[in-house]
């Protein structure tokens, strides 16, 4: 086991440090965390060897078999986190990167979804659902033979580097399926006017408030 997993092993569990009251975290990975990533791979111990070279540096990970990953504009994913931990079942890891945020997501999501969508809204992603409130903006689906850059186990100086808002802190994580996501995006289009648990003037912030989660 590398030494940083076995640092991260007595450490406390990210998600009950976040729901402390008052204070501020950066969501990290724990060690379990860290495997079910590495699992996504053909050779999970090449990975965890080369993340405890380098915990800082990103990595890219294959989609289909371990997760999918719906990558969704900044503002409408923060709409679909408030309604998934406010109203619903909370969510697997999320992550963002170059300005998008990244849901991880059940395998067969990335297929199921798009099709999912088209048939609720009544037309394809980029217009107003049936009408009412604001537009779904076309979704990125990565899927199986699609692979996506993750942040690092522990945060980088940089800031455009890729952070985790809900790092994975279990060896088998929840990961909501299409039929969840497909309510988070029709939920967030439609009523894009409700109080959002994100504080506006803090879009970039690192610390995803996790206290809602059921």
């Amino acid at each position: 086991m590398s030494a940083w997993l076995r640092d991260r092993e007595h450490t406390t569990d990210i998600f009950a440090l976040l729901r402390e009251e008052s204070r501020d975290h950066v969501a990290e990975v724990t060690p379990p965390g860290a495997g079910w990533l590495a699992s996504a791979r053909a050779h999970p111990r090449s990975a965890l060897s080369q993340w405890e070279d380098r915990p800082t540096a990103p990595a890219v990970l294959p989609c289909g078999t371990v997760f999918d990953v719906v990558n969704v504009p900044t503002v409408f994913g923060r709409r679909m986190l408030d309604r998934l931990w406010r109203e619903g079942p909370g969510s697997g890891p999320v992550a963002m990167h170059r300005g998008r945020m990244m849901l991880f997501a059940a395998p067969g999501t990335a297929q199921r979804l798009p099709s999912l969508l088209d048939w609720e809204v009544g037309v394809p992603t980029g217009r107003s659902p049936r009408g009412r409130g604001e537009a779904v903006p076309p979704l990125i689906c990565h899927g199986t033979g699609d692979a996506v850059t993750v942040p690092p186990l522990t945060p980088s100086e940089t800031a455009l580097a890729p952070r985790w808002l809900v790092a994975p802190d279990t060896r088998h994580p929840w990961l909501p399926g299409p039929e969840v996501l497909l309510w988070a995006c029709v939920r967030a289009a439609r009523d894009g006017a409700r109080i959002s648990i994100f504080p506006p003037a803090e879009q970039d912030a690192k610390v995803y408030d996790v206290s809602r989660r059921r």
